[in-house]
């Protein structure tokens, strides 16, 4: 049974989602306030962390900022539906991804889900993916971790994903719909930058290489090719 932390000052939106989400076979824990929140996803693990941004003691954005200190548990952010800036914000932090309010129950399941099936790898998996070299590159699928020249590079395991899947098609131009389906586990829609972001927040993070050359080259309008 997965675990999920919901953190989310609104007690009537809680007792609903904390029905709905048993109902479909999760495990729930409820925190009403940043602080409260924060203090349960660093004291036990959890699958997944459904975030507001709006509550009192912490913010959603000061509660992942210090998760993201320790933990790379993967974050769901609820956001006011047309608050663009709360998105990217959320993904430039670390979110895995973003849900305005209001939204449609069965579409938050859908997410929760991809985000959960990308983040835990089953047995058989992880012993069929062995660690695999990419030039200055190790990434070990089974402990979702990245090497540069023996080096951890700390990613969430959405930058992880998307790390690994450019570099398996390394040298293949990549387009973002193709990209957005196999990482984030949804269709690509208009006016959505979760796939810009992640990718900006991974270029941050690789060290550059001894080349010079960069890693990802960006294809406008198109996708984007790891450059081997």
């Amino acid at each position: 049974m997965n675990r999920i932390l919901l953190i989310d000052d609104d007690l009537g939106l809680s007792e609903l989602l904390g029905q709905l989400l048993e109902l479909e076979g999760f495990q729930l824990t409820l925190a009403y306030d940043g602080k409260q929140g924060l203090e349960q996803a660093l004291a036990t693990d959890y699958d997944l962390i459904l975030l507001d941004v709006m509550l009192p003691k912490l913010n959603g954005f000061e509660v992942l900022r210090a998760l993201r200190q320790h933990k790379q548990t993967p974050v769901l952010m609820l956001t006011a539906r047309g608050d663009e800036i709360d998105r990217v914000v959320g993904l430039e932090i670390g979110a895995d991804d973003y849900l305005p309010k209001p939204f449609n129950d069965r579409e938050l399941i859908a997410r929760i889900r991809a985000i959960i099936r990308r983040s835990n790898l089953t047995t058989q998996e992880i012993h069929a993916t062995p660690a695999q070299e990419f030039g200055d590159l190790r990434l070990d699928p089974s402990r979702q971790e990245a090497y540069c020249n023996d080096q951890l590079i700390i990613l969430t395991g959405t930058e992880f994903t998307l790390l690994h899947t450019l570099a398996l098609h390394a040298g293949e131009l990549m387009n973002k719909e193709e990209l957005n389906e196999k990482v984030l586990g949804k269709k690509l829609m208009p006016f959505d930058r979760s796939l810009d972001m992640h990718l900006s927040n991974l270029r941050k993070k690789l060290p550059e290489r001894s080349d010079g050359r960069p890693r990802v080259k960006t294809i406008r309008g198109k996708g984007y090719i790891w450059l081997p």
